[in-house]
């Protein structure tokens, strides 16, 4: 029954695989949709050439974002457990909580290739997402070892 599962890592899982989803929508919206979610501009560029790089590097991180919705999805017991469950959802929490905040140093806000607005914002959804992935790695702890969890 979902009620006893984390909802904390549930809600991290589907905030990475939208991340993911919207990482796939660029590809297939082109250098408008990369520009307008904050690609630099050599990027956007690249794919108005045709040039293979960017969606390569787009799907690269898709899937990456979509690895951690399955490790969320796995800590919460949706799915059956993955590998190092709790290395991999400190590593995961870690990663999007160092990511986000970005948003305490303003210098790092200021990058020439990214728009301070785009880093802003980006720097706190991420801070969200991470601090969800900490509440439900922390929550799911006890369950997170090699004996406790099965979906």
């Amino acid at each position: 029954m979902i009620a006893d599962r984390n909802i904390w890592l549930i809600i991290g899982g589907w905030m990475s695989l939208a991340a993911a989803v919207l990482h796939i929508a660029c590809i297939f919206g082109g250098p408008d949709w990369y520009r307008f979610f904050g690609a630099d501009e050599p990027i956007a560029r690249a794919a108005e050439r045709g040039s293979w790089i960017p969606p390569l590097m787009t799907l690269g991180i898709a899937t990456v974002l979509a690895i951690w919705a399955a490790y969320a999805f796995a800590g919460a017991g949706l799915i059956p457990r993955l590998p190092l469950m709790r290395a991999a959802l400190v590593a995961i929490s870690a990663i999007y909580l160092t990511r986000g905040l970005v948003v305490l140093h303003p210098s790092l806000l200021n990058r020439s290739d990214l728009s301070s607005a785009f880093m802003l914002w980006s720097s706190l959804i991420v801070l969200a997402i991470g601090i969800v992935y900490a509440i439900g790695t922390w929550r799911a702890w006890p369950l997170l070892s090699s004996k406790g969890l099965t979906a």
